[in-house]
């Protein structure tokens, strides 16, 4: 798979782990695990990234006697959440367009 369009994904699947509530690392890996792997190495530049993009905010609160990072979504980061669903329905289309099956001309 393209790389650009891999990160693309993955930006947006990291973005739908916290749509509903903010979430820490471990926690996005474990929700996204059903669906796709995800390293934290992986997780933490998406993070950096989103970020840097104002996708998501991110907050730091002490758990068990040690800081953990949670991160809420924005509403950029909503939107980019929408363009995805949007572009997703052209992607279709046109997956659909190249795997079609061919119809015989003689049956015109």
């Amino acid at each position: 798979m393209d790389i650009q369009l891999k990160r693309g994904l993955l930006d947006v699947c990291v973005l739908a782990a916290i749509k509903d509530a903010e979430s820490y690392g471990y926690k996005i890996i474990k929700d996204m695990k059903p669906y796709i792997e995800l390293s934290e190495s992986t997780l933490y530049t998406i993070l950096k990234r989103l970020e840097a993009a104002s996708m998501l905010t991110v907050r730091s609160a002490e758990h068990g006697g040690r800081l953990r990072k949670y991160y809420r979504i924005t509403d950029n980061g909503l939107r980019r959440i929408e363009e995805f669903k949007s572009d997703w329905a052209e992607i279709l289309s046109i997956y659909n367009f190249v795997t079609k099956e061919e119809i015989s001309d003689d049956k015109d």
